[in-house]
């Protein structure tokens, strides 16, 4: 049974960090891109990093700068690193696990929440 579970997220002020983790299980790890999206109240789902299974990271243009992702294959793990957090950045954030191969099946985890306070 294949599982995504973040966790990190919660409540924290302008200007601050958190760190995300995602855990995948029933799956191999290493042959997985993974990726962080996130959703906010009433906007539709939306990039925000990925690791690919080659270490090749990529990141959406409004957390560049400010996001690092992260990933241990040891662990099987990703890591989302956010610093100078925006009111802007409140959302639920939401681990993908996509078969690294070309219409590779994905998968989501159920999403841990973040809110930045102004």
């Amino acid at each position: 049974q294949v599982q995504l579970v973040e966790s990190g997220g919660g409540l924290v002020q302008t200007g601050g960090s958190l760190r995300l983790s995602c855990a995948l299980s029933g799956r191999t790890f290493s042959s997985y891109d993974m990726g962080w999206y996130r959703q906010a109240p009433g906007k539709e789902r939306e990039f925000v990093a990925a690791a690919r299974w080659s270490g090749v990271t990529d990141y959406a243009d409004s957390v560049k700068g400010r996001a690092t992702i992260s990933r241990d294959n040891a662990k099987n793990t990703v890591y989302l690193q956010m610093n100078s957090l925006k009111p802007e950045d409140t959302a639920k954030y939401y681990c993908n696990a996509k078969f690294s191969a070309p219409g590779g099946v994905a998968y989501w985890g159920k999403g841990t929440l973040v809110i930045v306070s102004s």
